[in-house]
């Protein structure tokens, strides 16, 4: 299981908020790119880097705090956030980012996920957001009337190369995993399933990697990280 350590950014800054919510933002390294160098240090693969303005936004705004991410560390980066374009995402994948993470297209354009997929295999992903049911989009500003099986299953066999999926309600709460529902899902597709929203102790990581059925291939990474409730070389090798 790849564990992928969480950048949000906003106004440049790497913060944590609470469901999605801004106005809970703490602020927890005025360098984003220092932070990235912090977890490449700490021994994790990937990082996950999400602009939270340009969620919002629909466009890039923390484009210089991603491009310094880039810029100081040699491990993958999956960046998500108000990339709604083809030329978005070429840009983003010409500047260095090894995946692309489209979420408010998924739900409102497929085809041009479907598109993107097929001009950039496996560097594509596709962030499937939950709150209280259906699939939130706009930054969670807004709420479709679409549930999470039914955004996953369109990108059967579209050459997606991960499916990141949010549970919302738990979302920087440090309120735990809800493995059923990650697992739910993970069993429904043959896409492989990322897991975020809630992660608080290691123990998520052993439940998500005993659970019977399809192997979740990734776990994101937040406030506990930060907030030192889960430690690096713990959560590694829980992980392995």
């Amino acid at each position: 299981m790849i564990l992928y350590p969480a950048i949000d950014l906003k106004d440049g800054q790497c913060v944590r908020v609470v469901h999605g919510d801004f106005a809970t933002a703490t602020v927890f390294n005025d360098s984003p790119a220092a932070q990235a160098k912090a977890w490449v240090d700490a021994g994790f693969h990937w990082i996950h880097v999400v602009d939270l303005n340009g969620s919002a936004e629909g466009q890039a705004v923390n484009g210089a705090a991603v491009e310094a991410i880039l810029n100081a560390v040699s491990i993958p980066v999956q960046l998500g956030g108000g990339i709604r374009t083809l030329p978005d995402i070429e840009r983003w994948i010409e500047a260095g980012v090894s995946r692309v993470i489209l979420g408010t297209v998924a739900v409102r354009d497929p085809d041009l996920v479907r598109e993107a997929a097929k001009a950039w295999p496996e560097q594509i992903a596709v962030s499937v957001d939950v709150r209280k049911g259906k699939v939130a989009v706009q930054g969670w500003l807004e709420d479709s009337d679409l549930d999470a099986l039914t955004v996953a299953r369109r990108f059967e066999d579209a050459g997606v190369g991960a499916l990141i999926v949010t549970d919302i309600d738990r979302d920087g709460t440090l309120a735990g995993f809800n493995v059923e529902v990650f697992g739910q899902i993970a069993d429904a597709v043959s896409i492989p399933l990322i897991a975020a929203g809630g992660l608080a102790t290691v123990d998520d990581i052993v439940r998500l990697r005993a659970r019977k059925g399809v192997e979740i291939a990734g776990a994101v990474l937040g406030r506990a990280l930060y907030a030192g409730t889960i430690a690096p070389d713990a959560a590694l090798k829980a992980a392995a």
